[in-house]
């Protein structure tokens, strides 16, 4: 193991929930405003999980004011205080790009019931 795999080791958080493309997520995102800190929640579905060790990333994407908003993050990042799962979705695909074209009630994903 080279010292940047060492290095990245070191800052991968270890109590991440298990996740993955469409799942209704709540997530606690730190917001600097001058000298002051608070916490903001952004709460939508997963539409897409990129898995890359250091630079793993997902997207979240809500409805605000009749406007669908995406936004990035990064998994181990210190600025994302912590992820909730709200909702376990049950879907066939990996990458939800389609829900981008949908709205309403079409854009509605089912949720997963377990036994």
């Amino acid at each position: 193991m080279n010292i940047v795999d060492r290095l990245s080791m070191e800052q991968v958080r270890k109590f991440i929930p298990r996740f993955k493309a469409g799942d209704t997520l709540r997530v606690h995102v730190k917001i600097v405003e001058g000298d002051k800190q608070r916490i903001q929640v952004y709460q939508g579905v997963c539409i897409k999980r990129m898995n890359r060790g250091i630079g793993s990333t997902f997207t979240v994407r809500k409805i605000s004011n009749g406007y669908g908003v995406e936004r990035i993050f990064s998994l181990h990042s210190p600025a994302v205080e912590k992820i909730e799962v709200v909702m376990v979705g049950r879907v066939r695909r990996a990458k939800l790009y389609y829900l981008r074209k949908l709205q309403g009630k079409a854009a509605r994903i089912r949720e997963k019931r377990t036994a």
